[in-house]
């Protein structure tokens, strides 16, 4: 299975770091030059269906070079294809796993093989995959696209689907409320063989991420930074949604789970929960 990373040409220290990730798990990867927001003022101009929330030059950007991957993938002999972001960080086993397709269910669209330690909802039960790995559907949202895996017939739909600029990479691949996703068998790997290294907080590896500092830069330029409260008749009826849909996903055999990670032999938390916790 080919391994695709994607990397700025200014990000020298990533490409540095995502090499030595790979040759520390035993694997190879191609580059794919990631397309750069700011080389390309003319993004600000390209249509979006969506007008009152329109995307960021740095999402449009990184939507397009995801786009790059998954026209390699749609053209290419392989069944199955992975795309990780430069900043991404391995589990100790992901080597044996990545090594090998047979692991993967075969009605499999795409496999999702990273944590964003948000709560998302998976089947209870898992396919078992080997070297300490399982997959489970997801059924909910679970944004990141630091690393996945996509069939050739999966990438040649979100081709299709990216032609209209209108929705971040990540909700355009992993939310089921869109319709890219929501005809796909997505899988999610438990636990996970990859993260963003934000995650590891104080740990040997930081790299801040890139896509979040220069869209926060844009959003402070354009003003669309100031939060809005929301009133507590709406968070009400946000938690009892939650309650309800908890309560159905419970009877359909799924559940509600942070997707865990391990590196070097131990469990990585949020960097708030860590500090948190070491505060107690």
């Amino acid at each position: 299975m080919k391994c695709l990373v994607i990397n700025l040409d200014r990000s020298r220290d990533r490409l540095a770091h995502v090499s030595a990730e790979f040759a520390r798990v035993g694997l190879a990867f191609e580059r794919v030059v990631a397309i750069d927001a700011r080389d390309r003022p003319d993004l600000a101009e390209m249509p979006q269906r969506k007008k009152r929330l329109r995307m960021a030059d740095t999402e449009i950007a990184c939507l397009l070079s995801h786009k790059q991957c998954w026209s390699m993938i749609a053209a290419g002999d392989d069944a199955y294809g992975a795309i990780f972001e430069d900043d991404v960080v391995f589990s100790d086993n992901a080597g044996a796993l990545l090594a090998d397709v047979g692991w993967i269910p075969a009605d499999a669209d795409i496999v999702k093989l990273e944590t964003f330690f948000n709560r998302t909802v998976i089947s209870r039960k898992g396919v078992a995959c080997g070297h300490g790995f399982s997959a489970s559907r997801l059924h909910a949202v679970h944004i990141g696209a630091a690393g996945y895996i996509l069939s050739r017939q999966a990438a040649r739909h979100l081709v299709d689907a990216a032609n209209e600029i209108a929705i971040p990479v990540d909700h355009l691949v992993f939310n089921p409320r869109f319709a890219a996703s929501s005809g796909k068998v997505i899988y999610q790997l438990v636990p996970a063989l990859c993260l963003q290294a934000q995650f590891l907080g104080e740990g040997p590896v930081q790299l801040p991420s890139l896509l979040k500092q220069e869209r926060a830069e844009e959003r402070v330029a354009s003003g669309m930074d100031k939060r809005r409260h929301k009133p507590i008749a709406a968070k009400v009826r946000i938690e009892a949604w939650r309650l309800a849909r908890q309560i159905v996903d419970l009877f359909r055999l799924r559940q509600e789970k942070v997707i865990p990670f391990e590196y070097r032999g131990r469990r990585v938390r949020r960097p708030h929960t860590q500090r948190r916790e070491n505060a107690l």
